[in-house]
C-alpha cells in the first residue's frame, strides 16, 4: 500500500490520525524491544562464555601445578627384578608398560620376560632378587617350582580378582608371595595354604593419564567408558533417555545390548579397546565421568564358582582421578580407604541418585572443580603404580 502524502494525511479525520500514529509507535516499540532482547541475550551468552572459559582455565592451571609438584614418597632399592608380563596385549599391555616404567624408577635393574619364555633358565643365569609375575594366568606351575628350587623369590600380582578366582586358585600356592587387588580374596588364598597373601589394589600411571593443559574442543557433560556387562546394561536401560538429554556418550564393547541403541547410535562408540592416551583424552573432555564396577557373579563371563564378592575399587577408579575430572562411581565398601566421598570423589547407589548428582554438579561448577582437584592431588600422592610397587617391594624386602 502506497504511503500517503503529507497533504493527504492532513485531510484525514482526527480519529484516523490517532490510529495511524498509534500503529507507528507500536511498530517502533516492538522493533526497539526485539533489539533490546537480542542485545541482552548476546551479553548473557558472552558472560556465560567468559565464565565457562575461566572455570576451565582455572581447573587446568591448578591441575597442571598439582601434576608437576605432588609426588609419591617412595624408596629406591638396589635390586634386580625379573618382570614377567601378562603376554595378553590390550587392555593388559598398558599395565605392563606402566609396571616396567615404575619399577625402573625404584630398582637398579629390570629384566623383562613373557609368560611363555623360559623364565627359569633366564633366572638361573641372571640370579635376580625377585621374579615378579603380573596376572599369572599363563605362567606355569612347573616354572614356578623350578624357580623355587633355584632359591629365587617369586611373587604374583593378580589383576582380575575376584572374577577369575577359579583359574588363579590352581597356581597361587606355587608362589612365595601373592598380591591381589581384591580384599575379599586374601582370606580365600590363605585358606588354600598360601603363607604370604597381601591386599594390593591397582593404581594409575602418570605417564598414561594426566590432566590436559590445553582447552578441550567439543567438551561433553557426562560419559561412560567400559564394556557393557549385563549389570551395567540393566542399570542404564531405564535412564538412558534422561542421560542423553545432556551431552552424554558411551564408549566400549557390547553397548548395542541397549534396547534404544539405534536411537543414540551416533553417541555410542562400539570400537575396540582404547589406548590409555585416547582414554585420557576422553576423560579430559568430559565434565563428569561415570564409573561402574562389573558384577562378581556374572556367570556369562566370570569363573568365580566360590562366589567371592567384590569390595575393592577397579583400576579405572584411579585412572579417572589422575585426569583431574569429577568421578561419579558406584559404591564399593573399601572405597573410603582410598578417597573420601563428597570431598575427593562422588558416589551413587541408584539410577535416581546418579541422575540427581549429574544435574547438581553440572549446575555447580565450583563444587565439581574442587572435588576433581582434591581427587587428583590424592591420587598423585598415594595411588600411583610407584606407590603400589614401593609397597610390594617393602613387603618382600623390608
Amino acid at each position: 500500500m502506497a504511503r500517503k502524502s503529507v497533504r493527504q494525511r492532513r485531510r484525514l479525520p482526527l480519529r484516523k490520525k490517532k490510529l495511524l500514529r498509534s500503529s507507528r509507535w507500536k511498530r517502533r516499540g516492538r522493533s526497539k524491544k526485539s533489539v533490546r532482547v537480542r542485545v541482552n541475550w548476546k551479553k548473557r551468552g558472552r558472560a556465560q562464555g567468559l565464565h565457562d572459559g575461566f572455570q576451565e582455565g582455572y581447573l587446568r592451571a591448578r591441575a597442571d601445578v598439582l601434576f608437576n609438584t605432588v609426588h609419591p614418597d617412595v624408596k629406591y632399592r638396589p635390586l634386580h627384578v625379573l618382570y614377567v608380563s601378562t603376554g595378553k596385549g590390550m587392555p593388559y599391555s598398558p599395565i605392563d608398560e606402566a609396571m616396567v616404567a615404575s619399577l625402573q624408577g625404584l630398582v637398579s635393574r629390570v629384566t623383562i620376560a613373557g609368560p611363555k619364555d623360559s623364565v627359569a633358565s633366564m633366572a638361573a643365569d641372571l640370579r635376580p632378587d625377585l621374579v615378579l609375575v603380573l596376572d599369572g594366568m599363563d605362567f606355569t606351575a612347573e616354572q614356578l617350582d623350578e624357580l623355587r628350587n633355584l632359591g629365587i623369590r617369586t611373587a604374583v600380582w593378580i589383576t582380575d580378582d575376584p572374577y577369575y578366582t577359579d583359574t588363579m586358585a590352581r597356581v597361587v600356592t606355587h608362589y612365595h608371595y601373592v598380591f591381589t587387588l581384591e580384599l575379599n580374596n586374601v582370606g580365600f588364598y590363605q585358606s588354600l595354604g598360601c603363607p604370604h597373601v597381601y591386599y594390593l589394589p591397582f593404581g594409575a600411571y602418570p605417564g598414561h593419564f594426566r590432566p590436559k593443559t590445553t582447552p578441550s574442543p567439543g567438551q561433553r557433560d557426562v560419559g561412560f567408558v567400559g564394556t557393557a556387562y549385563w549389570n551395567r546394561v540393566r542399570f542404564f536401560e531405564p535412564i538412558v533417555d534422561r542421560m542423553m538429554q545432556y551431552n552424554a556418550y558411551f564408549s566400549g564393547l557390547w553397548w548395542d545390548r541397549l534396547s534404544k541403541y539405534h536411537h543414540y547410535e551416533s553417541r555410542i562408540d562400539l570400537g575396540k579397546w582404547m589406548s590409555p592416551q585416547d582414554t585420557a583424552e576422553t576423560y579430559n573432555t568430559t565434565k563428569i565421568v561415570i564409573n561402574m564396577h562389573r558384577s562378581p557373579d556374572d556367570e556369562s563371563v566370570n569363573t568365580n564358582s566360590t562366589r567371592i564378592m567384590a569390595s575393592s575399587p577397579n583400576p579405572r577408579t584411579f585412572e579417572i582421578m589422575l585426569c583431574g575430572t569429577l568421578q561419579l562411581t558406584d559404591i564399593r565398601s573399601d572405597l573410603g580407604r582410598f578417597y573420601t566421598p563428597g570431598v575427593e570423589i562422588e558416589t551413587y547407589s541408584s539410577p535416581e541418585e546418579m541422575m540427581a548428582k549429574i544435574d547438581h554438579y553440572l549446575k555447580h561448577e565450583d563444587e565439581r572443580r574442587n572435588i576433581a582437584l582434591r581427587g587428583l592431588e590424592r591420587t598423585l600422592r598415594d595411588h600411583t603404580y610407584a606407590n603400589r610397587l614401593n609397597q610390594l617391594l617393602g613387603t618382600i624386602f623390608g
